[in-house]
């Protein structure tokens, strides 16, 4: 709560709260701020501090008052929204339109997007584990063997080749040949010249869409899905085209649909421990979506970044298709060291020149020395042993979550599984998570995981970030005061 203090009165205590959000965008542009009375109340001050507060945030430009309405978050550089689609049968559209939505925001009410929650991550309002966190804990990730690897490495005499020139451009050949022993074991079927080193998976998946994408392409993602995913292709000027996913894997119906109508060229898919439902691939699901991508030549993108936390006999698209029209992309920031960067992905011969060059574009090469000290960690078998000591863990840790949430009055949406689970809370949890920010707690809502970002009331939760029974006191307190305010309109 708010202090009287001689430093500063709670007028600008309240005002530098708010801009603090804004400029971290954990309040994104459009973003309802809370009304005076409703503001007053949470913060135990007189509405007139609120006023006050507010006149400052309009002073600094930023925030706006719209009549009748309130205030509202200043949105610096609006983007017009993408056309709708015309020339389609409307029985056709009917049938996606419930799926794809529309890439406008609402006017008024809370809105996070995927850089509030990436930003959350580096300015975190209190010490405790954060909710919506999507790294598990720093005392997790803690080993004796990478620094212990680091130091070999460097014992070897690399350190000057290491840090002096500029190394292989596909990727340091040792960790090349780590790396695809490792796929070869899953049963994806690349050589190490068909294994390229990156700057985390997510650059993985960006050289991937800058190879094979041009502006405005249609994408086919699925829904709910990872944010990120969504706000990089957005960025990037791709047409994101949401797939529904079930628990058997994504609705073949609509993405048949969609390539009647958009004739799209890619989709994207983790279809291992799903992000964030904790849905595998079925079987006959995966050889449905091969044939659909074989019939419309569309190429597909698995992105296995759970991997070393997932089941081993775990279905995958690249272990069916054999690399021939999909694209495998991992890394190592979930359980080792996020830090690092380092990521990969394994592609089809006859696209690593062309993804090649789109590296070469960006970051030219990648560490040497990080890269020949994670290529000793999985040769020694220490990274196996850590990801089944993870797993192990996080297991633990999930059955404590999930008992925690079913006592606070949650229930789940889908089987509880990995590493997130996917949480009804019954209220809008876009609203929710502004109100947990007073409290100290990042939440990940459920409008963050759809291309759309309807309001939902479901949320994500980290299972390592959620074994506190004092935040699950304070969510439940939060939650009734929410309710309540619902109830009286």
């Amino acid at each position: 709560m708010l202090k009287r203090s001689a430093q500063s009165s709670l007028t600008e205590q309240l005002a530098e709260r708010f801009a603090e959000r804004i400029r971290n965008r954990l309040l994104p542009a459009g973003a309802r701020l809370p009304s005076v009375r409703e503001c007053a109340r949470q913060q135990g001050v007189s509405p007139y501090t609120v006023v006050a507060a507010y006149d400052q945030l309009l002073a600094q430009g930023l925030v706006e008052a719209r009549p009748q309405r309130g205030f509202f978050v200043r949105d610096a550089a609006q983007k017009t929204p993408a056309a709708p689609v015309d020339k389609a049968p409307a029985a056709l559209k009917s049938i996606v339109r419930e799926a794809e939505g529309t890439a406008q925001q609402a006017a008024s009410g809370s809105r996070f997007n995927a850089t509030a929650l990436i930003r959350g991550m580096f300015h975190q309002g209190s010490n405790t584990p954060q909710p919506g966190s999507g790294v598990l804990p720093m005392d997790w990730l803690q080993t004796s063997f990478l620094p212990a690897a680091v130091r070999k490495v460097m014992a070897e005499g690399a350190l000057q080749d290491s840090l002096l020139g500029y190394g292989d451009p596909l990727g340091t050949p040792a960790l090349r040949a780590a790396l695809s022993h490792r796929l070869q074991d899953l049963g994806v079927p690349a050589s190490p010249a068909q294994v390229m080193t990156t700057v985390g998976a997510t650059q993985a998946l960006d050289i991937v869409s800058r190879t094979l994408l041009k502006a405005g392409d249609p994408v086919m993602v699925e829904e709910p899905g990872w944010s990120v995913e969504f706000a990089r292709l957005d960025a990037l000027g791709m047409r994101v085209l949401p797939v529904p996913r079930r628990a058997e894997g994504p609705d073949l119906e609509v993405m048949a649909r969609y390539c009647e109508l958009h004739a799209p060229k890619l989709f994207v898919s983790v279809s291992v421990l799903h992000n964030p439902t904790g849905y595998s691939l079925a079987p006959w699901r995966a050889h449905q979506v091969l044939q659909l991508a074989q019939r419309h030549g569309f190429y597909v993108v698995e992105d296995d970044t759970y991997s070393h936390i997932a089941p081993g006999h775990a279905t995958r698209l690249t272990v069916l298709d054999g690399l021939s029209r999909s694209i495998y992309v991992g890394g190592f920031a979930k359980i080792l060291a996020p830090a690092w960067r380092v990521g990969y992905l394994a592609a089809p011969a006859a696209l690593m020149e062309r993804l090649l060059d789109t590296k070469l574009l960006s970051t030219l090469t990648t560490p040497s020395l990080l890269e020949k000290a994670l290529a000793l960690c999985i040769e020694q078998g220490q990274l196996r042993r850590h990801g089944e000591r993870m797993r192990q863990r996080l297991a633990q840790a999930r059955a404590r979550s999930v008992q925690l949430a079913l006592e606070a009055g949650c229930t789940f949406a889908a089987e509880p599984g990995g590493m997130f689970g996917w949480v009804e809370t019954g209220v809008d949890t876009d609203v929710l998570a502004q109100r947990m920010l007073d409290e100290g707690y990042l939440l990940a809502p459920g409008a963050l995981f759809h291309a759309s970002r309807q309001p939902s009331t479901l949320m994500r939760i980290n299972f390592s970030t959620t074994q506190d029974a004092q935040f699950w006191r304070v969510f439940q307190r939060v939650r009734a005061q929410t309710l309540e305010k619902v109830q009286k309109k």
